[in-house]
């Protein structure tokens, strides 16, 4: 059995059990450690190599005992839906006692689970995004701006400190699949449906129907199944293609249209000039839930071009964008998560 030591922040997030599994079953992996802040019973999960750390990036004493004892470090401990405070401190100072950590320690190989959202929502985007186009983020999202103040925070260390470990950075776009509801349970049009003002129903579109309604802006966007970015992850921990950035992302691309089929409910398109009014609204409200501010995701593509990740990491996803979504969507029916939503917008 091979002795290698790989160590994962985040492990019980949506992308973290899937690798959890990768790393379980490969041959080439001895022993995993996972840190998180919940308590997590790998036997339960019919994991044999995994043993759970409970501990807080935050505690850098915590951080670099994990990190001394492993020779690939996973971090995708990131925080998405909470207030802008907590989620910087938690995001960056907690990415940098990650990071810090790795390099003085000296592990081999770092992994950072970025975004696609790195590169923000601008006018001047390109059709594709390839990994030489620099992260900008957004300012208005902060979800968005984290990850490329991350990312950035990570190449400076690594140049000055890091330079005996191989850093891999993987951004995938919406994670999805049955293990990965969070496409469903933050919709944001649904998230935010009972709190908007009457007014802002009507920009959007959204009227009390028999059915939920989804607004379309015709934006496309993609997915990516949970188990494709897990193995494109284990690429590299086990070093099976060069460092550095590699966009991941399902093949095809969906709209809100292909969401609102696959869920049974319906779609109205929208023009762009009633979704900026729809942007106004929800960002001047104070009480709107975090996830709502992710309407702003939809008024510009963000495409990722995966061609590095498919040639050199010789990666391929199994599943398409409308298979990973059609595979999320009963995963929600069958644990009853859309029943409720149905019921609620049912009544406004």
């Amino acid at each position: 059995m091979s002795d290698l030591c790989v160590g994962v922040t985040g492990p019980t997030g949506e992308i973290g059990r899937s690798l959890l599994r990768a790393l379980d079953r490969s041959n080439e992996v001895g022993r995993v450690i996972g840190l998180a802040r919940s308590p997590y019973d790998p036997d339960s999960a019919g994991l044999r190599k995994v043993e759970h750390r409970e501990g807080d990036i935050l505690d850098r004493a915590t951080v670099n005992a994990l990190a001394r004892d492993v020779d690939v470090l996973v971090h995708l401990a990131f925080i998405i839906f909470v207030d802008q405070g907590e989620s910087r401190r938690i995001n960056l100072q907690g990415s940098r006692n990650v990071f810090e950590a790795a390099f003085e320690e000296g592990v081999h190989r770092l992994i950072y689970t970025s975004s696609v959202a790195a590169y923000g929502w601008h006018d001047d985007n390109p059709d594709w995004l390839t990994e030489e186009i620099e992260p900008r983020g957004s300012d208005k999202h902060h979800y968005s701006a984290h990850k490329a103040e991350v990312e950035e925070l990570l190449g400076n260390l690594a140049s000055a400190i890091g330079k005996q470990t191989d850093v891999y950075i993987f951004r995938p776009c919406i994670v999805a699949g049955p293990q990965a509801l969070m496409l469903i349970e933050k919709i944001p049009y649904v998230s935010i449906g009972r709190r908007l003002p009457e007014t802002a129903h009507k920009i959007a579109g959204v009227l009390p129907l028999l059915r939920p309604i989804l607004p379309d802006p015709g934006v496309p966007f993609q997915l990516i199944h949970h188990d494709d970015a897990a193995s494109a992850l284990m690429s590299g921990v086990l070093g099976s293609g060069p460092p550095g950035p590699y966009n991941l992302a399902a093949d095809g691309v969906i709209t809100i249209s292909d969401l609102a089929h696959a869920l049974g409910w319906y779609s109205v398109p929208v023009s762009e000039l009633l979704l900026d009014a729809t942007v106004k609204v929800v960002s001047t409200l104070p009480l709107m839930p975090v996830e709502a501010r992710w309407i702003n995701a939809l008024t510009v593509p963000v495409l990722a071009d995966c061609e590095r990740a498919k040639t050199l990491l010789s990666w391929a996803p199994v599943h398409d964008s409308l298979e990973t979504l059609s595979e999320t969507v009963a995963a929600a029916r069958a644990l009853g998560l859309l029943r409720t939503r149905e019921r609620s917008l049912a009544r406004q």
